[in-house]
């Protein structure tokens, strides 16, 4: 279910879903990490994420064994709930199953949103990527989908070959989403949010396209203060 008022002729909502749900439509900042195998630090990085106002963390990291995955997962879930906020898993609808994921985000060449949703159950809550419009539109008419991320908006390493989306996909995506939302009006717009080579600079140029959320990778995990660089991203989010 993609409205966050309750339509009285579908199943009531569960308190777990509910709640998640709150969380996910007042998130503003996503930051993904790996498992920062390299730096040993990963708890110490997810506090400062949190702390310095992330709503919700993904880890994604492709070479990672799932032994290794899932023991950071359940690190990241433990860290989450000490700040009341959100934890993804990326991909692997058996690891988001094991681990109790809050999130579970696919791709547009992974698990479908319904068959991730089948897997899963209806209390996780699922996000889907999309790189064009009609992706958006998918995502947007979609049942299974709870919020979705449309980019990269500027080519990024950490999605090596994509081309760029740029801000004009942002634009395009306001636009849909105000549409619907002025065509429904009782329901709110499934949540979305930017992604691809965001940083505090950038930021102001996607919100004035008309962001409200933002996904970070590099911007908070490369830098000397996570904290801190999580923390300036949050501020100059909307509330």
């Amino acid at each position: 279910m993609n409205q966050h008022t309750q339509d009285t002729s579908a199943p009531a909502e569960s308190p777990l879903r509910g709640a998640r749900a709150d969380k996910l439509f007042a998130a503003r900042l996503y930051v993904c990490t790996d498992a920062r195998r390299a730096q040993g630090d990963l708890e110490e990085f997810l506090h400062a994420a949190y702390a310095g106002g992330a709503s919700i963390v993904q880890l994604r990291d492709k070479g990672i064994d799932a032994d290794e995955e899932i023991a950071a997962l359940r690190l990241l879930g433990r860290v989450a709930a000490e700040y009341d906020a959100l934890f993804a898993v990326n991909d692997r609808a058996d690891v988001a199953a094991l681990v109790g994921a809050d999130v579970f985000h696919v791709g547009q060449h992974d698990l479908t949103p319904a068959q991730a949703r089948q897997l899963l159950g209806p209390d996780v809550l699922i996000g889907r990527s999309t790189h064009d419009l009609d992706q958006a539109r998918t995502a947007l008419a979609d049942p299974d989908v709870d919020y979705f991320c449309t980019g990269p908006v500027w080519e990024t390493p950490t999605k090596p070959g994509r081309p760029a989306t740029g801000l004009g996909f942002v634009r395009a995506v306001a636009e849909l989403t105000g549409a619907r939302l002025d065509a429904e009006p009782e329901a709110a717009p499934v949540p979305w949010f930017a992604i691809g080579g965001i940083d505090e600079h950038r930021l102001p140029k996607v919100l004035a396209a008309g962001a409200r959320g933002a996904v970070v990778v590099r911007a908070v995990t490369e830098a000397p203060d996570p904290r801190a660089a999580a923390g300036q991203l949050r501020s100059l989010l909307p509330a």
